[in-house]
């Protein structure tokens, strides 16, 4: 009976090892050691957000998220065009080949920069490498709009086209991850997720306004004026969109995540010293060394969501332009449809994921690719407007499951110390492997089996890598994120969440 009672103690069982009989004996003293070791939370611990300050960070980091795919779309929907002006006449698939080719070098050098800025972002700050990686990315595409054309200055003309993509690859390294991370630590717990899709929401809205430049722009110019001069101005755009960016970025304050990091390690004198000497160099090691599972399932992750996104928002014109015979306009006219339309849904898939969780979202959405990559591109491949709106809307709403949710479920990976970096290695690692060459892989692999399914099946591939990984994730939505204390909207949901943790007293 004695052994039973003392298996029901929950002072004995919160410390297992120790005699019951010593727990039963020395209670008060077992109490005090079990408070010391996990202290409850104050008042002061919890951080209560302020609605205007969450609005103003959501709209810098989306904005900068904007431009960066405002950029990286002009490049994809001018593919052809910049084929033409940069490289030497001959074969157009040559010529667009090396375009693509020139697409996927600024994702080689997106790792390079993740390891640069992400570990600077961890040590000086989300906000400052933010505007940092915002000046690069407008210089980089305001030069490429400069640049004289093949005719003119012959090699030099690829070799500083590859330059400045290197420079606009760079930058990207810092920004996906410092912007998520930004927006995570400045968002309560249970509306990370609806604050988070406003990222997603500024990529599609840098596709979008890509698009419809490029469109116009298409529709006013002929061939040739467009291969002469046309194809700058969207480049050229992108300078003052790039300092209006940079202006809201400045005018933020730090995370509240990393201002309360920065005052823990101020208080504490070893940490601060640690921090000073500790390089970049460690950092990585550190991140690599300590990180590793949750690294690789990151990897996994983005890899899964790059190809698809990258095969939809990047690859597809191009697809319906060469493999299909549309006319450029048309294709990007049915793409910007698509866009618009997930636009309008991706902030309610934010709730959703809030309410539901990360993974349900997540799960249909690599479901939906799996299942319905072959029916999308088998009406695709009719041709008429109709078919091809419903397979591309069929592969849209599969993504926005994706879109929506992976802004918030990222960051939520990785503690506070090392969020940022762990976060830009990953993520940029399988950018650079899986999302900047998707269109030069399906170019090649319909090339080589002339099979114009094999985007279909490339995003197949992806989609199931991406289940493995969503099965093996734990869920975070609602949660604080790790080696933060809890964010919540209210002084009274603070009060509330101390009240709920506070031990009744035994009388």
């Amino acid at each position: 009976m004695a052994a039973s009672s003392h298996q029901a103690d929950p002072e004995a069982a919160a410390h297992p090892g120790a005699d019951p009989e010593a727990v039963k004996r020395h209670r008060t003293l077992f109490r005090a050691v079990r408070r010391r070791r996990n202290p409850p939370l104050r008042r002061t611990d919890i951080t209560v957000t302020d609605e205007a300050a969450v609005r103003r960070a959501v709209k810098a980091a989306s904005l900068g998220n904007a431009m960066e795919w405002f950029d990286f779309g002009i490049y994809s929907y001018l593919a052809v065009t910049i084929g033409h002006v940069f490289f030497p006449s001959g074969n157009d698939t040559a010529q667009l080949l090396s375009s693509f080719a020139t697409f996927a070098v600024s994702f080689l050098v997106r790792p390079v920069g993740g390891m640069v800025f992400g570990p600077m972002g961890d040590k000086l700050g989300r906000k400052k490498v933010l505007a940092l990686t915002m000046i690069l990315m407008a210089i980089g595409t305001f030069a490429i709009g400069l640049i004289p054309s093949y005719a003119t200055i012959g090699f030099w003309a690829p070799v500083l086209l590859i330059f400045f993509r290197l420079v606009q690859g760079f930058s990207t390294g810092g920004e996906y991850g410092g912007a998520s991370t930004f927006i995570a630590e400045y968002a309560p717990d249970k509306r990370r997720g609806f604050f988070g899709s406003f990222l997603e929401f500024g990529t599609l809205a840098g596709y979008v306004g890509a698009a419809g430049l490029v469109t116009i722009l298409t529709t006013l110019l002929d061939d040739g004026a467009m291969e002469a001069w046309g194809w700058r101005i969207p480049f050229l755009v992108a300078g003052p969109l790039g300092l209006v960016g940079l202006y809201l970025r400045l005018r933020l304050d730090e995370t509240p995540a990393f201002q309360k990091l920065e005052d823990q390690s101020y208080h504490s004198a070893t940490e601060a010293a640690s921090a000073v000497e500790t390089s970049a160099k460690g950092d990585l090691a550190k991140i690599f060394r300590e990180y590793w599972p949750t690294l690789i399932l990151c990897i996994a992750l983005v890899g899964a969501y790059n190809i698809t996104d990258y095969m939809l928002l990047s690859y597809m014109p191009t697809y319906l332009t060469d493999e299909m015979g549309y006319d450029d306009t048309h294709g990007l006219v049915i793409l910007i449809v698509t866009m618009l339309v997930l636009m309008l849904v991706i902030n309610r898939v934010g709730v959703l994921s809030d309410r539901y969780g990360r993974k349900p979202l997540l799960m249909a959405g690599m479901i939906g690719f799996f299942v319905l990559s072959v029916p999308a591109f088998l009406l695709i491949k009719q041709g008429a407007l109709v078919a091809v709106s419903a397979g591309m809307l069929m592969l849209g709403l599969s993504l926005v499951c994706l879109l929506g949710t992976m802004s918030a479920t990222l960051p939520a990976l990785f503690p506070t110390p090392v969020r940022y970096g762990s976060l830009s290695v990953g993520y940029n690692l399988s950018a650079s492997l899986f999302g900047g060459t998707a269109p030069l892989v399906i170019t090649a692999l319909i090339s080589v089996t002339g099979s114009d399914m094999m985007p279909a099946y490339y995003a197949m591939a992806a989609a199931l890598v991406g289940i493995v990984a969503v099965a093996c994730l734990k869920e975070t939505a609602q949660q604080p994120l790790s080696g933060s204390p809890p964010s919540v909207e209210s002084k009274e949901e603070a009060a509330e969440l101390v009240e709920a943790q506070a031990t009744l007293p035994k009388f």
